[in-house]
């Protein structure tokens, strides 16, 4: 299992949750973070006051997936995360030693597994 720890703008989200649900990946948290990296930061007038921001606004998708679905699900992000411009974001994979589900106790790559509506 791996994690994937994609930081992407905003407006790549609702493509990037729509294709992996289609994938039959639809388990995910986000957040909301700010941060820097090579991009420059802005200048922005407010009330007259100008001001230069560094940290810009980013979504932070943590995805958990089997070792089978990594390559994919990095593609789905990139293809709708890619603008070419600055600031487009980065994706970090990282080793999960194990899941667990809570509600079962069940263990292991089952945990990834969407849930069937039919029975939940």
């Amino acid at each position: 299992m791996k994690k994937i720890e994609a930081f992407i703008r905003h407006e790549a989200f609702d493509a990037i949750r729509d294709q992996l649900d289609e994938m039959g990946l639809p388990s995910m948290s986000i957040s909301e973070v700010k941060g820097s990296g090579r991009q420059k930061g802005f200048t922005e007038s407010y009330r007259g006051a100008k001001t230069t921001i560094f940290l810009r606004p980013k979504l932070k998708l943590e995805i958990v997936v089997d070792d089978i679905d990594v390559e994919r699900t990095v593609s789905t992000i990139l293809t709708h995360a890619h603008s070419g411009e600055p600031g487009d974001g980065k994706i970090f994979i990282i080793p999960v030693e194990d899941a667990i589900r809570v509600r079962t106790s069940e263990r292991g790559a089952v945990v990834l597994a969407a849930h069937d509506t039919a029975t939940t």
